[in-house]
């Protein structure tokens, strides 16, 4: 329940403005308080006196009425609620908050809120799927904004694909997260993520293509489901999330030891690209080339497997464990194996092989394969998979 909760609605203008009447029946229904802002663009679909009707309060419309400014400036507005939600959030305001405009009230509230902010995205499929989009996108969950949907389906403009506003009850469930009030409140998730990197010499180590990027969206996502989240990682690109445990690491080794650590936990997503070898005989000066012109000889030797070495522990085993597996061939059969042969519950497997631009990419396409067989996932953002992959965790635990 949301009771005595204060949720500030900023609508956008977009055909899903319809839907942020029902979402605000409902947030009132379960006890919260809602203050809605309309843009200009949202009064061509829903109108202020309909809002402010089902809202039970006085509507916010624009930035520079000196009533609003003298009863409650925008500042302490952006300041007085308990969260921040956009619904619809449409690419133009996206585009807004991504860039730090604020040129009319509702992008002003959000450039001077201090609450957490929670998206809706809504827009046409070309538009979402738009790099500019996906951009926007990243920055905002970079700056640590909650996205909720968008979901696929036919549209108002008869496209058909991702951009649809997310349904009211999930985003009711979205904002209940938000506010602590998530399916993984009181439980602890181990996260692993990005590559790691072996050394043959100081300047010089073997690693992989792996950004981290699925591993950061994951924690996220868990961590707006309100889990608390150990996140142990490896060299990546991506920065690691806000408001979790991060524990940095270089070596399949350390990453070992960090994951130990760590545990127990009721859940261990191991998501890090691990170095299956380590260099035996890495040297703590760098190699030189000899007169002779031959590479020099490494000796390899084989790095701890910490997915199995958690998957089949005697005491303290998560009560969910869960491999990813990234296959450039045989994808379904190869992660089936992987998952008996390591003994985790569940294992992501996806394709990596350079065409599909997965690895190191904004997107993904997963396969979960458990006891009860392989479940194809639609080709998502890695932000939009980790959502999935969190909930479904949420469900198991």
């Amino acid at each position: 329940m949301l009771s005595g909760k204060r949720i500030l609605l900023i609508v956008g203008g977009g055909i899903a403005a319809y839907k942020s009447l029902d979402l605000i029946r409902r947030l009132r229904d379960q006890g919260a308080r809602v203050t809605p802002v309309l843009t200009r663009a949202s009064e061509e679909f829903v109108t202020p006196l309909s809002v402010s009707a089902l809202a039970a309060q006085k509507v916010y419309r624009d930035l520079f009425d000196l009533t609003d400014e003298a009863e409650m400036g925008h500042i302490e507005l952006s300041r007085a609620a308990d969260l921040v939600v956009v619904a619809p959030a449409t690419a133009d305001l996206m585009a807004k908050m991504a860039s730090g405009l604020a040129n009319d009230l509702a992008s002003t509230l959000l450039m001077a809120t201090d609450k957490r902010v929670l998206i809706a995205p809504s827009m046409n499929v070309r538009m979402w799927e738009h790099p500019a989009t996906q951009r926007n996108l990243a920055c905002l969950q970079g700056d640590g904004v909650l996205v909720v949907g968008p979901d696929e389906g036919n549209m108002a403009c008869g496209e058909f694909g991702p951009g649809r506003m997310a349904e009211v009850p999930a985003i009711i469930d979205a904002v209940d997260a938000a506010l602590g009030n998530g399916p993984l409140k009181g439980k602890h998730v181990l996260v692993t993520s990005g590559p790691t990197h072996e050394p043959i010499d100081p300047v010089r180590y073997i690693a992989n293509r792996s950004s981290g990027a699925q591993g950061t969206a994951l924690a996220e996502a868990l961590r707006d489901l309100g889990a608390r989240v150990s996140f142990v990682t490896g060299p990546a690109t991506v920065a690691p999330p806000m408001g979790v445990e991060v524990i940095k690491v270089e070596t399949a080794r350390e990453m070992a030891e960090a994951v130990e650590a760590a545990l127990p936990a009721d859940a261990a997503v191991f998501a890090a690209a691990v170095a299956d070898w380590r260099v035996e005989n890495a040297t703590d000066k760098k190699m030189k080339k000899d007169a002779s012109g031959k590479a020099p000889a490494l000796a390899f030797s084989e790095n701890p497997d910490i997915l199995a070495a958690v998957a089949q522990r005697a005491s303290n085993r998560p009560d969910l464990v869960v491999g990813f597996a990234a296959e450039t061939n045989d994808v379904v059969e190869n992660a089936t194996a992987k998952r008996l042969r390591k003994g985790c519950d569940w294992i992501i497997a996806n394709d990596v092989s350079p065409e599909t631009g997965i690895m190191g990419g904004a997107e993904n396409k997963v396969t979960l394969v458990s006891d009860a067989g392989a479940e194809e996932w639609p080709r998502l953002s890695k932000a939009e998979t980790a959502r999935r992959l969190a909930l479904r965790i949420s469900e198991a635990i």
